[in-house]
């Protein structure tokens, strides 16, 4: 078939679709941004499929412990929100993004309640408890089932979706764009896994995707993300032909139970709900280190309260610190937060009469797909909201909570977008995965665990140029080994994921390298001051010929997202 857009390695290499569906709009990912988007988009009349990885409610929202941050309170206004949102991002924050969140995040939130979503509440005034969080000076942060927000709005949304009975596609991992001879969104390519409506390869056919797939922390050894978030969404748009940006900023929490040096996989968080109830990090002997090196002592913002544990251990030689909230009590540990009391217990820690023991983890991806305020990225009908996207919300550390009104506002933008301007379906072609370029090599399954360790080792908290230079010919090297004759791996869900994991991996190293400063939560031991007269500005990152290419923008300013200027049709 012609028509496909095929170029040099800028697809998975995957059995031709086998089936396809017809839509207006494919939404790939099911936590709070993706079925917010499908909601919407199904509430305008639009044809919506929701394509998710796993089962619908088994995203990274359903994780979310301590809420969602909003300017909900008494004497609390979005001005307010706006100021700590932009102190935590450290000068590289969009301004006019977060004016839209803080202003349009309270009255998402209460459509959100109409949804179902259930709160905890006061219970002689009926309003909303809201607590506090690092970097926030209110209480802002509204919660669920004491820590189990983000199970709740889960609930609430997966529950409408099968209620308005929305098509949904579950056990599926995305695998390429489909685009049309100039270059516009026509759908995806999917591969159903184990269980599912379809089998094997498949397509969707629509003139509008919207990404919703999550962050990129199974790239780290030790992450608090589900396995489920290998960066498929950013790996794809890159492919595409899309920019990303911030990806060197990833952000890790400060206090994840730690469960030795040697653990791997998705680790236990602890909330930052809890020292926002007034837990305190102490060292062995049981002394306060972060008073005194921030106003807000354990509150701080993420990057600051992680470098500080950081610089403690180091200081001590020991491999983590500890959370101290014996003061709760048993009543408070087991109505506030009975998951974390349950999964510190698990592990045979009971935080009622000892201190937790914790160290960072990666958490959360500020950078992703580049989009602008209506989550339009710069490939022709293809939009991104929640993890998976960079609006400019977040700059160089997200402020804690903010993901989860993110989603909610943005995926809203994106379905009224949508809406107003109508399917696109001109010149939207049969899917082909066939093309006059070869695939882009996979990356065999067992090489997983050897990206995990390179990114842990070498790019993870404490980074320096030389770390990163190690990192990136590690990953070099391992992308020219999929590519050399013979050893290119079978197409299957490994082999994609690991193909996944390495391209993001590998654009992460390339703007983190180029970053010569400490901002925010990229810390660069041999750069540790914050250099706003070089590096106030954002780091693009595309795929050039196969490769990373990574441009600075002018300044701090987020740059317009100017989709790819259509081309002629190919014949």
């Amino acid at each position: 078939m012609t028509g496909i857009r095929a170029e040099a390695g800028t697809r998975l290499a995957a059995p031709a679709p086998g089936w396809a569906i017809e839509a207006d709009v494919a939404v790939v990912g099911s936590g709070v941004a993706g079925l917010t988007a499908a909601l919407r988009c199904a509430a305008a009349g639009l044809r919506t499929v929701v394509v998710t990885k796993a089962r619908l409610d088994d995203g990274s929202t359903r994780w979310a412990q301590g809420g969602i941050a909003a300017a909900l309170g008494e004497g609390d206004t979005p001005g307010q929100h706006l100021d700590d949102t932009l102190v935590a991002g450290a000068g590289l924050c969009d301004e006019e993004a977060v004016r839209t969140l803080v202003t349009e995040g309270p009255d998402a939130v209460r459509r959100l309640i109409a949804t179902g979503a259930r709160f905890d509440t006061d219970p002689r005034s009926g309003a909303i408890e809201l607590t506090r969080e690092g970097g926030h000076h209110r209480r802002r942060i509204a919660h669920a089932g004491g820590d189990a927000t983000g199970a709740e709005i889960s609930r609430a949304l997966v529950d409408a979706v099968r209620d308005q009975g929305l098509r949904t596609i579950e056990n599926a991992l995305v695998l390429d764009l489909i685009t049309d001879g100039a270059g516009r969104t026509a759908g995806i390519t999917l591969h159903v896994m184990d269980e599912g409506e379809h089998d094997g390869v498949g397509a969707v056919h629509a003139p509008a995707v919207v990404l919703a797939t999550g962050g990129m922390g199974q790239v780290y050894s030790a992450t608090t993300n589900p396995a489920v978030s290998t960066g498929d969404g950013v790996a794809l748009a890159l492919r595409a032909g899309a920019e990303v940006s911030d990806l060197e900023f990833v952000q890790f929490h400060p206090t994840v139970l730690f469960l030795g040096a040697d653990s791997e996989g998705q680790q236990p968080l602890v909330s930052e709900a809890v020292r926002g109830e007034g837990a305190h990090l102490v060292d062995a002997a049981g002394v306060r280190f972060m008073t005194g090196q921030h106003e807000l002592a354990e509150l701080a913002p993420r990057d600051i309260v992680a470098k500080g544990i950081m610089r403690r251990m180091q200081e001590q030689g020991t491999e983590h610190m500890y959370l101290d909230a014996r003061h709760f009590g048993a009543r408070m540990w087991e109505s506030r937060f009975p998951t974390i009391l349950a999964a510190c217990r698990a592990h045979g820690i009971d935080p009622v009469t000892e201190p937790v023991p914790v160290a960072p983890a990666a958490h959360y991806a500020s950078g992703g797909v580049r989009t602008d305020l209506h989550g339009r990225t710069t490939v022709p009908g293809l939009y991104a909201c929640g993890e998976v996207a960079c609006t400019g919300v977040h700059g160089a550390n997200r402020l804690a909570s903010n993901s989860l009104l993110e989603g909610l506002v943005f995926a809203e933008r994106i379905a009224e977008d949508i809406a107003a301007h109508g399917p696109h379906r001109e010149g939207v072609p049969a899917v082909s995965t066939t093309g006059p370029q070869p695939p882009r090599p996979l990356a065999a399954p067992g090489t997983r665990a050897e990206i995990q360790r390179i990114m842990s080792t070498h790019a993870g908290v404490l980074r320096s140029g030389p770390s990163l230079r190690k990192a990136a010919d590690a990953l070099a090297a391992l992308h020219a080994a999929a590519a050399a004759a013979g050893t290119v791996a079978e197409p299957g869900t490994g082999s994609w994921e690991t193909t996944n994991l390495l391209d993001v991996a590998r654009a992460l190293v390339a703007a983190a390298l180029e970053r010569e400063e400490t901002r925010g939560c990229h810390w660069r031991e041999d750069r540790p001051d914050r250099d706003d007269d070089r590096w106030r500005r954002h780091l693009v990152v595309r795929l050039s010929a196969g490769e990373p290419d990574v441009r600075p923008t002018a300044g701090e300013a987020f740059p317009p997202v100017t989709p790819n200027a259509p081309r002629e049709p190919q014949p």
